[in-house]
């Protein structure tokens, strides 16, 4: 067991312990099409996500990433569209954890490092088998691979580890 401790912009001392493996002994309903590396590599967030705390997580996952130099760059998601609402949207309709202040994505990516916390770890969960009714609506109302058809609700997919490039 491994502890991380976090100080970056937006938590401060704030420690967890690692657990799991990296990248195994996930909940078996949870089944990413992405990793954080590939998610970050294919371009996701405008670049912004994360910059400030790099140190907390595997170099290699940076080695790639599409990083803005200043604000938001949609033209560096994949698919070149804005598809994230502003984190206080997020804060305002309570989808923030205590243990996570950056949403989602951080919650996957320290996940993916092995920390567990049951209870969050089941509600994160329980948010992403939600988001997959987009993969349906994009494989009704697009052709195959066609990644000019609705390229904001491909991007929020990515945005959750789910891949529409194979839709």
């Amino acid at each position: 067991m491994r502890t991380v401790i976090v100080n970056d912009k937006m938590q401060q001392d704030y420690r967890y312990e690692l657990t799991e493996p990296v990248g195994k002994n996930f909940d078996p309903e949870f089944k990413p099409d992405l990793t954080p590396k590939e998610m970050l590599a294919l371009g996701v967030f405008g670049g912004v996500y994360m910059r400030d705390c790099t140190d907390e997580f595997p170099a290699d996952w940076f080695r790639q990433a599409k990083f803005a130099k200043a604000e938001k760059d949609p033209s560096l998601n994949f698919f070149g569209v804005d598809a994230s609402q502003p984190l206080s949207v997020w804060q305002e309709k309570g989808w923030i954890s205590k243990y996570d202040p950056r949403g989602w994505f951080q919650w996957y990516c320290r996940y993916y490092l092995g920390r567990r916390i049951p209870d969050e770890d089941a509600r994160q969960i329980k948010r992403w088998k939600a988001f997959r009714r987009h993969i349906a609506q994009v494989a009704r109302n697009c052709k195959a691979k066609d990644f000019t058809c609705r390229p904001r609700q491909r991007q929020a997919l990515l945005h959750w580890a789910y891949d529409s490039r194979n839709v």
